[in-house]
């Protein structure tokens, strides 16, 4: 019977659902024909495949070919199936033994050559091909991100002829080994190059520690900006899963993923300009956003206020969920989307309010109004308010010494916090759930009243309060404390006082 099966992987989200290419050849006019919902490039893999399998001296059945791409009613795009196509024309035909196609899955995409070329999302390819227990044969250019996933046998060719001379047994395709670079020091930003604001880098230590949030407030030119980039130097270094689900979002994006930046925790910035669609992704064929991009790494929104108000909205649920679902008529696509949010902002809209100088005009009205473009509910699920003031002149002209921290001592800090979070509740403290709020984060009764009273002072809602004792938490590891005390909790207290209602 002239029939083979070959097996490749669509991409649906960071999903990558198995299809089963079935080909037959029977009698009748020479025509190809593929089914299976195919798109335009699907459709057009045909021509590809026809000119490949020629180039490369094979023959091209004079028959009818007709090729299933299995499950029906699973869409298919891009030219990622070109080579499990042309290996079951080859299979089918007689020019290569069948029995070797069910070991393994094929992507790639053909030259008209024969040459295989680069796809996008092998890495969430090679995840299910590792769950199925079968080797995964790729393009050259995509080998080294596949191989990052431990377990799975990946098999690297530049041409369809090295294809087909390992699967008939003449010569064999080495099994790659993946290149994993050491994590670097965030591209020479260290945290010993901010002057003075000790402050502002002790929040961003406590931020980095329990994965919180944080909103810096101060006029141009304190250092918002070098904080906020310093951060993802003294975060603790990235987990072999965390880096694998990180990387999978940046393999199916456009940017598509290094393997130069494995275990580097992503740190994005858009600009304020930015629409909805580009924050949390869309799109007729769903595509990954900032918030995604940024998973399990760094969202940097400068300026703050400056962002479409409705564009920040949309920003409310994957804080909470760590998770963003992407709904078209057609189709649905959910993405990961568990970053840090770190944001900065002027305190008025000439960005001088309270200089010394006089500088600031702005009306409380004006200054009102600017505050009030960022919503209240979105300030209550940032764990942390700091303000960044104008650095005196000394400071600036301070030269680091003994005493100035380098990132990675600040880092050795936070890792050694973390480690304990992670050991108490399997979470950073920052994910900690009401209940487990309630079990790891007990106050006396002392301090019971001080944050009541705290709370009812400042106006703050329920989820600043457990907001506060998750600060609280993560400020006690940081001290190597089991309990919570009143200095951890006033501390805690201090990164909540955004008055956005005063004019100073």
């Amino acid at each position: 019977m002239s029939l083979a099966v070959t097996y490749s992987r669509a991409q649906v989200g960071v999903d990558a659902p198995l299809v089963t290419v079935e080909v037959h050849l029977s009698n009748g006019l020479p025509s190809l024909s593929i089914v299976g919902l195919p798109e335009a490039a699907v459709k057009e893999s045909k021509d590809r495949v026809r000119s490949a399998l020629l180039n490369a001296r094979f023959e091209f059945p004079s028959r009818r070919i007709t090729i299933n791409l299995a499950p029906a009613d699973l869409p298919k795009e891009g030219g990622r199936f070109d080579l499990a196509i042309a290996l079951g024309i080859l299979a089918a035909s007689g020019q290569i033994p069948k029995q070797a196609l069910h070991e393994y899955e094929f992507i790639g995409e053909l030259a008209l050559t024969g040459e295989l070329r680069a796809v996008r999302g092998v890495l969430p390819v090679a995840l299910q091909t590792r769950a199925a227990g079968r080797a995964l044969l790729t393009p050259a250019e995509n080998a080294d991100e596949a191989a990052l996933v431990q377990g799975v046998n990946v098999l690297a060719a530049h041409h369809l002829l090295e294809v087909c001379a390992h699967l008939n047994g003449s010569q064999l395709l080495p099994p790659h080994t993946a290149v994993r670079s050491a994590v670097g020091d965030d591209e020479g930003n260290d945290l010993a190059e901010v002057r003075g604001q000790p402050h502002a880098k002790r929040a961003l230590e406590i931020a980095a520690a329990g994965g919180h949030s944080l909103l810096m407030i101060g006029p141009p030119g304190t250092g918002k900006t070098m904080l906020a980039s310093r951060l993802s130097s003294i975060l603790p270094e990235m987990e072999d899963e965390e880096a694998l689900e990180s990387a999978a979002i940046l393999s199916v994006s456009d940017q598509g993923f290094s393997a130069e930046r494995w275990r580097r925790r992503p740190f994005r910035t858009p600009h304020h300009t930015a629409s909805g669609v580009a924050l949390v992704g869309g799109g007729g064929i769903p595509r990954p956003g900032e918030i995604s991009l940024a998973h399990h790494g760094v969202l940097f929104l400068d300026e703050l206020p400056e962002f479409d108000r409705r564009v920040l909205e949309v920003l409310r649920e994957p804080l909470e969920s760590g998770r963003i679902t992407i709904s078209r008529a057609a189709r649905q696509a959910e993405f990961p989307a568990r970053f840090q949010l770190i944001a900065a902002m002027n305190p008025c809209p000439c960005g001088y309010l309270g200089d010394s100088n006089g500088r600031c005009h702005c009306t409380l009205e004006q200054v009102q109004r600017y505050r009030a473009r960022v919503s209240g509910p979105l300030l209550d699920r940032i764990d942390m308010h700091i303000e960044v003031p104008k650095l005196p002149q000394q400071a600036m002209r301070a030269q680091p010494d003994a005493t100035t921290e380098t990132s990675a001592q600040v880092r050795t800090r936070a890792a050694a916090a973390r480690a304990r979070q992670l050991h108490r509740s399997k979470k950073p403290n920052a994910l900690l759930k009401n209940r487990q709020v309630e079990k790891h984060c007990r106050l006396n009764d002392a301090d019971n009243k001080l944050l009541e009273h705290a709370i009812e002072r400042l106006g703050l809602s329920a989820r600043a309060y457990h907001r506060i004792l998750k600060v609280a938490r993560t400020i006690a590891d940081l001290a190597a404390s089991d309990d919570i005390t009143t200095t951890h909790l006033t501390e805690a207290i201090s990164y909540r006082r955004l008055d956005r209602n005063t004019h100073q």
